[in-house]
C-alpha cells in the first residue's frame, strides 16, 4: 500500500516585524487590549517584493534543502492562498518558474485559513493512488494586503509568511487520514468583497470583513467536533497525540481546542503571539518552526487542524 510522508519542512516570514506598540501610534488600541483578547504580540508585514511566490519559494527552498531534495525531483506543486500574485496566472505557476521547473502539475487552492489543511489532502490523495510520487504543499498569504489598517478590531489580527511541506510516496503511514468540511451559509460572517471591477459594491472596501463573536463562537465548536471525528475514525483517544498544531488566529480558540484534547497546552504549537493570524501559512509555518527548533520528532503523531471563512474546516492526522 502507498501513503504520504512529510520528507521535508520550509517556512519564510517577511522582514518587517510590527509589534502591538507600532500599531498603537496609528489606530485606536493596546498591547494589552491586543493581547488580552488575541494573544498577539506582534505581525510580519511584507513589502512589495514579498509577494505569495516570492515567499512560497523562499520556503520551499528550505524545505527542499531539509528534505535533500532538487526542485527537478517535484512531480507536482499545490498551493493554498487567498492572495494571489496575479488574478492569472495562477500562484502555483509563478512559483514554479522561480524554481527553474516545468511541465508538472502546478494549482492553487482558496479555502481561506483551511487552505494547507486542504492542499495537504489533495496531495495526500494523489500521492495514495500512485499518480505522482513527490508534491510541493505551499501555504501562504499576504494578508496585511487586504486588512483595513483603520478598523481596529481586524487590523490587529493578521499577518504575512510562507509554510511549506514536502510530500513523498512511503510504504509506511504518514498522513494517516484528513477530514474537510464546508458550510456556505456562513459567507457572511468572514469575506473579502469581490476585487473584479464590475462586481465591486460602492459601500464595501475591498478588505476583510469579519464578524469577530460569530466567528470566535463557530470555530471552537467546528474544530471541537473535527477534532473528535479524526480521533473515533481512527480508534484513538487524545493519549494518542503528542502534538497539536491548530490555526494560529487567536490564543482562545487554541485553548479552547486543547481543552476539549485534553492536552497540556506544553503539547500545543503557537506561534500566533509573534506571528498572528497568516491564513493558510499558520499551521506550516507553526509545524516549520516546531520541526526545526526540535520539539517534533520523527514517529511522533500530529494533529493539525485549522477553519477559514466560507466557513471551510478540516483536519490532518499526521505520523511525523
Amino acid at each position: 500500500m502507498i501513503y504520504s510522508r512529510i520528507v521535508g519542512t520550509g517556512s519564510y516570514l517577511p522582514k518587517r516585524v510590527v509589534t502591538n506598540d507600532e500599531l498603537a501610534q496609528t489606530v485606536d488600541t493596546s498591547d494589552e487590549w491586543i493581547v488580552s483578547r488575541t494573544g498577539i504580540r506582534a505581525r510580519h508585514m511584507s513589502n512589495a517584493e514579498e509577494t505569495s511566490s516570492y515567499m512560497g519559494y523562499q520556503a520551499s527552498l528550505r524545505a527542499l534543502e531539509a528534505a535533500k531534495l532538487s526542485a527537478q525531483d517535484l512531480n507536482m506543486i499545490i498551493v493554498a492562498t487567498t492572495t494571489p500574485d496575479k488574478g492569472l496566472p495562477n500562484t502555483a505557476c509563478l512559483l514554479q518558474e522561480r524554481l527553474g521547473i516545468t511541465d508538472i502539475p502546478a494549482f492553487d487552492i482558496t479555502v481561506a485559513c483551511a487552505g494547507f489543511v486542504y492542499a495537504l489532502s489533495v496531495a495526500d490523495q494523489y500521492i495514495r493512488t500512485g499518480m505522482v510520487k513527490t508534491i510541493l504543499v505551499v501555504g501562504v498569504d499576504v494578508l496585511t494586503a487586504v486588512t483595513n489598517w483603520q478598523d481596529r478590531n481586524t487590523c490587529v489580527l493578521f499577518g504575512d509568511g510562507a509554510g511549506v511541506v514536502i510530500l513523498q510516496a512511503a510504504d509506511k503511514p504518514g498522513i494517516v487520514s484528513t477530514h474537510l468540511h464546508a458550510d456556505g451559509r456562513q459567507k457572511d460572517s468572514l469575506y473579502i468583497p469581490s476585487l473584479l471591477p464590475g462586481q465591486r459594491c460602492e459601500d464595501e472596501l475591498p478588505y476583510i470583513h469579519m464578524e469577530g463573536k460569530e466567528v470566535f463562537k463557530f470555530a471552537v465548536k467546528a474544530l471541537g467536533q473535527v477534532v473528535e471525528e479524526i480521533l473515533a475514525a481512527n480508534g484513538l483517544n487524545q493519549d494518542a497525540i503528542d502534538w497539536l498544531i491548530p490555526h494560529q488566529a487567536n490564543l482562545r480558540i487554541i485553548t479552547a481546542t486543547a481543552e476539549k484534547l485534553k492536552l497540556p497546552m506544553d503539547k500545543v504549537v503557537v506561534t500566533v503571539d509573534k506571528h498572528a493570524n497568516t491564513s493558510a501559512a499558520s499551521v506550516p509555518l507553526a509545524l516549520d518552526e516546531a520541526v526545526r527548533d526540535g520539539r517534533i520528532k520523527r514517529g511522533q503523531t500530529l494533529l493539525l487542524e485549522a477553519i477559514g471563512g466560507g466557513f471551510v474546516w478540516g483536519a490532518a492526522l499526521i505520523i511525523y
